[in-house]
């Protein structure tokens, strides 16, 4: 983004971005200049650049105590739910499977809160892959914790939920609801995107509609139609910031957060 004057900067949508990964201590290699180890949050710089370039201003978000999500979202204007591990299936009401991965039971708790939080003010929000999972989980849906035995349509030798190349590679297509919102938004029914997942949505939170799918039947996209925007894809979205259609998702989720609405309104009726 080219250098902007105080007031256009002062006008920018600010946008909050959770944090889902943790690094620990003990896996943290540490060098002769830098701090002694210590556990760390991580968030992909992507996320924050997709959002400065399309027009946003995006601020990271830890893990706080819950008392503080309500002020702290008085100051936002929407939110971006990141990334991150396998959600724990206690948070909706299920065993863990035997593959489920690493989790983080409080950044759960937080995230999960938030994003509920976030949701009852209408504020606007895009949730990329874990994120789009934990939206469907405060919705009251359910996930498919291990995509290649749970569901025996998704064939680990078709499409690559865990590609092995580069997340600026796209690695299988999904084809758009022609009459979604998000086929609205990217102005295409079919797109290819990366993949990095194996756990998926697999019942609907209440009022999430899908709008993408994977050749496999997999969910890839849902969205809110009664919202100005609500909308979570299973890609990410952020490591393609330089195609046409990422630009367009980002750019639309900007633009509904800089239109304020559901900013700084808290006290909406829950859903």
């Amino acid at each position: 983004m080219d250098s902007l004057s105080d007031a256009d900067a002062a006008a920018l949508p600010l946008i909050g971005v959770t944090t889902s990964e943790v690094r620990r201590a003990e896996t943290v290699s540490p060098i002769p200049e830098g701090e002694p180890p210590m556990h760390e949050m991580a968030l992909g710089l992507k996320y924050l650049r997709a959002i400065e370039a399309t027009g946003g201003l995006p601020v990271v978000i830890p893990p706080l105590e819950l008392g503080l999500i309500e002020p702290l979202l008085d100051q936002l204007a929407g939110l971006c739910l990141s990334g991150g591990p396998d959600l724990h299936p206690v948070a909706y009401g299920e065993e863990p499977d035997e593959h489920l991965g690493p989790t983080e039971p409080d950044l759960d708790r937080f995230e999960l809160a938030i994003a509920s939080a976030a949701d009852q003010r209408d504020m606007p929000i895009l949730a990329i892959c874990r994120g789009t999972q934990a939206l469907n989980v405060v919705r009251g849906g359910t996930l498919v914790q291990h995509l290649p035995e749970s569901r025996p349509e998704a064939d680990p030798d078709g499409v690559p939920h865990r590609q092995r190349t580069p997340g600026s590679e796209p690695s299988h297509t999904v084809d758009v609801d022609p009459g979604s919102l998000l086929a609205a938004t990217i102005g295409t029914a079919e797109t290819a995107v990366n993949s990095f997942h194996h756990q998926a949505i697999d019942r609907l939170g209440r009022d999430l509609v899908p709008s993408a799918w994977a050749e496999d039947g997999t969910i890839e996209a849902v969205e809110d139609r009664s919202r100005g925007f609500l909308i979570g894809v299973q890609w990410h979205a952020e490591l393609l910031i330089d195609r046409p259609v990422e630009q367009a998702l980002f750019g639309a989720f900007v633009a509904a957060a800089a239109a304020g609405s559901g900013a700084r309104s808290p006290g909406r009726t829950m859903r």
